[in-house]
């Protein structure tokens, strides 16, 4: 019976950690580009794919073969999109995370040579396109999960290890 118990709890915390996290602005961010490729975009490659169609030799269509092929990339998208908004695990700010860096964070840093950065962490999802934003599971966000203000993080990279002091932590 408890090697049953034992299986279930591994699993249970195995499933988790693989569960893929987004904050509640990265969740709103997917849910607007899925909305916009499925009402608004691909209506109108629609439209011009019926149209270059309606030309006939389809064969030398420059139009329909764009069209076609921007079809088929905009399907592809609405379909990770929909797969991938039911896995996701919305993690959501508790006043008990303040003063110490955990999901959704900013965190300000500094290291031994004055240079300075501000930084997000959040999931991959959210990285693209955001400057300061940090995937969660890159080193950097691992080495500041759970540190406070003046402590410092050690970041270990296949280039070397890098100190950086916590300066700031603020869940805006």
């Amino acid at each position: 019976m408890l090697a049953i118990f034992t299986f279930f709890i591994f699993n249970a915390t195995q499933f988790y950690m693989s569960t893929p996290l987004i904050t509640e602005e990265g969740l709103t961010k997917l849910k607007s580009e899925l909305d916009y490729l499925w009402r608004t975009e691909r209506p109108e490659v629609t439209k011009k794919v019926t149209w270059a169609a309606s030309l006939g030799d389809r064969s030398e269509n420059a139009d329909y073969q764009y069209n076609k092929k921007r079809l088929r990339e905009i399907d592809r998208r609405v379909r990770y999109l929909r797969k991938r908004i039911d896995s996701l695990k919305v993690v959501r700010y508790a006043k008990e995370q303040e003063g110490s860096v955990y999901f959704g964070s900013w965190v300000k840093i500094e290291n031994e040579a004055g240079e300075n950065k501000e930084l997000r962490i959040v999931g991959y999802d959210e990285i693209f396109g955001e400057k300061n934003y940090i995937s969660i599971d890159s080193p950097m966000a691992k080495a500041l999960l759970r540190k406070k203000v003046g402590d410092e993080a050690i970041v270990k990279t296949e280039v070397g290890e890098f100190c950086w002091e916590i300066m700031e932590i603020s869940y805006r």
